[in-house]
């Protein structure tokens, strides 16, 4: 017998033994279709029960389907059933806001092609916002940063170690997991999106993490009143899963409303502030910030804020009242965007060879402005004209 057919058959018993062994009923053994309806399942108690613990090898069949060069579907394909939470939408991309000349700086992009990233600053065209949805799925499992339902898989993080085997604690509520990859990779994609995904989870089970608390995080969940439940690992008997990336009319209000709790009272306008980033998060070195900086305060009464030693109520009187929230591209700047009025402007001072438009995708969703400017130099190490910033000010 051929070794890669002795391969397939311990593969087919792996995951045989799997599904008995987890109780894994997905649609096609169901023998039904997938459904869809427009509201969320009827709700199951949401009091969290962990008595129990759960065994199962679904690791060890995911990574010999791996190493049979068989991928797996997104979590998505397990799914018992979905529905739409909101429509899709359609908004207008306006242009950045930026000098002649400065786009054909950029030599380099990150999350995007160079083409697709100076699209979106270009703007002036329609783009489709897809529905918000939701997913049910069953026996879903929880171990080492990747979910793992009905032969299909999705990694939540990094994984840290390998175990083929799991035994985890064995959940019996509803929970709703209303974090993302990106946002446990990056601060400013978990404020401006995982955030607003709790508002949808909270209303469909026991809102569910696996990100620790770090550095703001504590006081914004504080001031947004979030409580989920967190662990590292879990048996599901239900668990609730949402498709929220796209950025419509409703993911327009919840950012609204999330502005709103976390302004709490009105706030005195001002010109402007601009966030240090310094040398936090990946290298990104604006070797002249802080003469910038100390040239906006002193020429356009501009605050200047370092957010990384900042409490939140302070951050949010300085960009909840600021008419431009300016600053190095990087997630620092999403405390400035989540809380800036609805007029307000983002300046963001791109570095040349890592370009990023991630940051107007909030702003084009809020109807707020964006204006840019390129700096000259690496992506370690750049510097930004004083001039060129001015006179893109002048624009706002």
């Amino acid at each position: 017998m051929r070794k890669d057919t002795i391969a397939e058959i311990s593969l087919a018993r792996i995951q045989a033994f799997t599904d008995a062994r987890d109780g894994q009923e997905d649609n096609v053994r169901d023998g039904g279709a997938m459904t869809f309806s427009l509201s969320r399942p009827a709700p199951l108690p949401f009091a969290r029960t962990t008595a129990a613990r759960a065994f199962s090898l679904r690791p060890a069949a995911a990574l010999a389907s791996r190493l049979l060069g068989q991928a797996r579907p997104d979590i998505a394909k397990a799914a018992a059933e979905r529905w739409q939470i909101a429509p899709g939408t359609s908004s207008h991309i306006r242009p950045a806001k930026a000098l002649p000349g400065q786009l054909e700086r950029i030599t380099g992009a990150e999350f995007g092609s160079i083409g697709e990233v100076v699209r979106h600053f270009k703007g002036d065209f329609e783009a489709r916002q897809g529905p918000t949805l939701g997913y049910r799925l069953r026996n879903a499992l929880l171990h080492d940063g990747v979910l793992y339902a009905g032969g299909a898989l999705r990694h939540l993080r990094r994984r840290t170690t390998f175990s083929p085997a799991a035994l985890v604690p064995r959940e019996e509520a509803r929970m709703a997991l209303f974090e993302s990859w990106l946002g446990n990779r990056w601060f400013g994609n978990w404020l401006s999106d995982d955030c607003l995904t709790y508002r949808l989870a909270e209303s469909a089970g026991i809102p569910y993490a696996t990100r620790r608390q770090d550095g703001h995080m504590p006081e914004y969940e504080r001031a947004l009143d979030m409580l989920p439940a967190r662990g590292t690992s879990g048996f599901f008997r239900e668990l609730i899963l949402f498709d929220d990336g796209a950025h419509n009319e409703h993911k327009r209000q919840r950012a609204e409303a999330m502005r709103r709790r976390l302004i709490r009272g009105p706030i005195e306008r001002h010109p402007g502030v601009f966030l240090l980033r310094g040398r936090s998060g990946d290298a990104r070195v604006l070797l002249n910030e802080r003469r910038i900086a100390e040239h906006l305060a002193a020429r356009r009464g501009f605050q200047v804020l370092d957010p990384s030693h900042a409490p939140l109520d302070e951050i949010a009187r300085a960009c909840g009242g600021a008419k431009v929230v300016a600053g190095v591209e990087g997630s620092h700047l999403v405390h400035g965007l989540v809380t800036m009025p609805p007029d307000g402007c983002a300046l963001v001072i791109q570095p040349p060879l890592r370009a990023v438009s991630a940051l107007k995708l909030l702003t084009d969703r809020q109807g707020q402005g964006y204006a840019l400017v390129v700096g000259e130099g690496t992506n370690h190490a750049f510097t930004a004209n004083i001039d060129e910033i001015e006179r893109t000010l002048d624009l706002v």
